[in-house]
């Protein structure tokens, strides 16, 4: 199912199942909308879960000109809850995702009637990412393997991808691969196109308006993650009309994806708590 976006863009649309309110969900960086695995799992028993592959990621298309600025990630999640008719859901969103989620709200308040948010990038004030190591990381990855099979023994050998769980690290590879010529596959999103989303994550003033989202927002950071200190976790939900701070001992900025059952009844929780 795909729905369209700003920029000429068309963002494919997963149902993930289960029963219960509309939960939609918003992937980090470098993933796609099918990459959650048992963490979908966990939350169907309690919601009904959508996902979305954001721009330049997984099936859906890229913007016009590789423009990758984080306002037309927000305008994707806005898409999805349009395009299906959603009303105001509930939202689920990791680092990049958290993003998109904030600033749709922020577009377009009442878009979400509750949100959970895990590590978003919402800086205070812009900087230069030209030289970051994310950037340089994502400009050397290797994006060709011999087999499906190849890539989940060569990105789960080290971390970060390798804290994943084993079904998580699979609904990753399986579902953010092409088939290409003698049986190789190719990483969907393209090094380039990864790299210019992390220059552009700083630039967004998500963080500027955080008093302008008036649903209740429960953000969560790993005590292990060094992507969101605690004095950050700390600012962004002292800036929220309505925030929460979760902290999990032990786990990183992939949390949802290293430990799937913890994060969700975490999230079942948060949304559903009376």
């Amino acid at each position: 199912m795909r729905v369209a976006s700003s920029d000429g863009v068309e963002v494919a649309v997963h149902d993930l199942g289960g029963d219960g309110p509309v939960l939609v969900l918003a992937h980090a960086t470098g993933f796609h909308g099918r990459a959650w695995g048992p963490l979908t799992t966990a939350l169907a028993a309690h919601f009904h879960c959508w996902s979305f592959d954001a721009r330049g990621h997984g099936d859906s298309t890229r913007p016009r000109a590789g423009n990758f600025d984080w306002e037309g990630f927000g305008d994707d999640a806005l898409a999805v809850v349009d395009g299906l008719g959603l009303g105001s859901p509930f939202g689920f969103g990791h680092s990049q995702g958290g993003s998109a989620l904030l600033l749709a709200e922020q577009a377009r308040a009442g878009a979400f009637r509750g949100l959970y948010l895990y590590e978003p990038v919402a800086w205070p004030a812009p900087f230069a990412m030209d030289d970051h190591p994310l950037v340089v990381g994502a400009l050397r990855r290797r994006d060709h393997f011999a087999s499906v099979p190849a890539a989940l023994d060569r990105l789960g050998s080290k971390p970060p991808l390798g804290d994943l769980d084993p079904g998580a690290l699979r609904a990753y590879v399986e579902g953010g691969v092409v088939a290409g010529p003698g049986g190789q596959v190719r990483l969907k999103c393209r090094r380039e196109d990864e790299a210019q989303t992390y220059r552009m994550g700083p630039r967004h003033r998500a963080f500027d308006h955080l008093g302008e989202v008036g649903c209740p927002v429960t953000l969560a950071r790993g005590s292990r993650s060094a992507s969101v200190s605690p004095e950050l976790a700390e600012r962004q939900v002292a800036a929220l009309a309505r925030g929460h701070l979760e902290v999990f001992e032990g786990l990183g900025h992939f949390g949802p994806l290293e430990d799937p059952a913890r994060v969700a009844a975490s999230v079942v929780d948060a949304l559903l708590a009376p």
